[in-house]
């Protein structure tokens, strides 16, 4: 690499003592910057995906504009959905829209397997050209998990209570399973692809899984979930869980062979300590109280920070993902914040 690589983000990661508290943001990269608001004025989400040097340009702009410990990689979790036959469209002010949704055991057998470097090589040019030239900072790869990607499938599109998701997986089981299968295969493949290109992290984001309670979880979920990581950690790189609304399922996280559970905002990382969560935790401000008068976002902040500092095994992040009435200055004076505030009270 041509760059020195800052590892504090690692090294938290696999929850070790740091000198200051690293920090990302999930959709850091995106809606709320004006450089990109003007590149979405000419390209698509997919049509910046499939160009390289500007998928990385809007990848790394977070990490040139607010000083943060790391990158995660522009795209999104629909990306390869297309080469398993999905017919993804994503549509603006709407979302992922599915013209070819999952309803049958022959909906599942139909889908076919990923190869990465054929089906999303933009995807790999990217990873490469960030990892090689451009960041001094580790890049963070990711997936979405099965059950949130099965969600899009069966709904069609995005849903408030996948009632649909949840009829399927009850009424069909043996269909759910080889669903889970394929997409298990899938977000393997196409993970493995990425550390293999540069990518230094992984995150798997299950962001709808919170709509199951535990026994579903543990029974209809949870199997596949410890096969992705089990064979991701041949890969030797972080592994990071998020869901949303997913708090009571921390503890069946903790069980998983990974190593960064990352909290939303529901779940006080105190409150997560004493549940016996032993790993790394990532999180866990509310993005809206970024709309607050700075005062309040120092607060808050703080005590979240004074939490996280507790223990090693820390990184800083929000409790889900930043949304375009965001300040990008804000972002930038949080993170000088959290650095400063962290590195003071961790060298006493």
């Amino acid at each position: 690499m041509s760059k020195a690589i800052n590892d504090t983000f690692l090294r938290a990661a696999r929850g070790e003592q740091t000198d200051y508290v690293p920090v990302w943001y999930m959709r850091q990269a995106g809606r709320s910057q004006p450089e990109y608001r003007a590149i979405k004025e000419k390209y698509s989400l997919f049509e910046i995906t499939h160009q390289p040097e500007l998928c990385a340009y809007v990848t790394r702009l977070p990490v040139e504009q607010y000083n943060v410990d790391a990158a995660i990689l522009y795209k999104d979790i629909m990306t390869p959905l297309p080469a398993i036959g999905v017919d993804v469209e994503i549509k603006s002010g709407i979302g992922p829209v599915i013209s070819n949704p999952v309803r049958s055991m022959a909906d599942v057998e139909k889908l076919g397997e990923i190869h990465p470097e054929d089906d999303v090589p933009y995807v790999l040019d990217t990873i490469k050209l960030l990892t090689q030239e451009q960041l001094s900072v580790p890049l963070i790869g990711f997936s979405g998990a099965p059950f949130t990607l099965a969600s899009y499938m069966i709904e069609g599109g995005p849903s408030r209570n996948y009632n649909n998701t949840k009829a399927f997986m009850y009424a069909q089981p043996e269909a759910w399973f080889a669903l889970m299968e394929k997409l298990g295969d899938m977000v393997i493949t196409y993970v493995k692809s990425q550390t293999k290109a540069g990518a230094r992290a992984i995150q798997i984001f299950d962001s709808w899984v919170g709509a199951l309670n535990v026994q579903d979880y543990r029974y209809f979920i949870k199997p596949v979930m410890n096969r992705i990581f089990s064979s991701l950690r041949e890969e030797n790189v972080p592994l990071i869980m998020f869901g949303v609304g997913a708090s009571h399922l921390a503890k069946e996280w903790n069980d998983l062979p990974l190593d960064v559970i990352g909290l939303d905002w529901r779940l006080q990382i105190s409150e997560a300590r004493e549940l016996g969560i032993n790993k790394t935790v990532q999180g866990n401000l509310d993005p809206a109280i970024l709309l607050a008068p700075w005062e309040v976002v120092e607060e808050k902040a703080k005590a979240i920070l004074d939490q996280g500092m507790a223990q090693p095994g820390y990184i800083f992040n929000l409790g889900h993902g930043v949304f375009p009435q965001v300040n990008p200055d804000t972002l930038k004076k949080l993170t000088t914040f959290i650095h400063e505030y962290s590195a003071s009270n961790l060298s006493r």
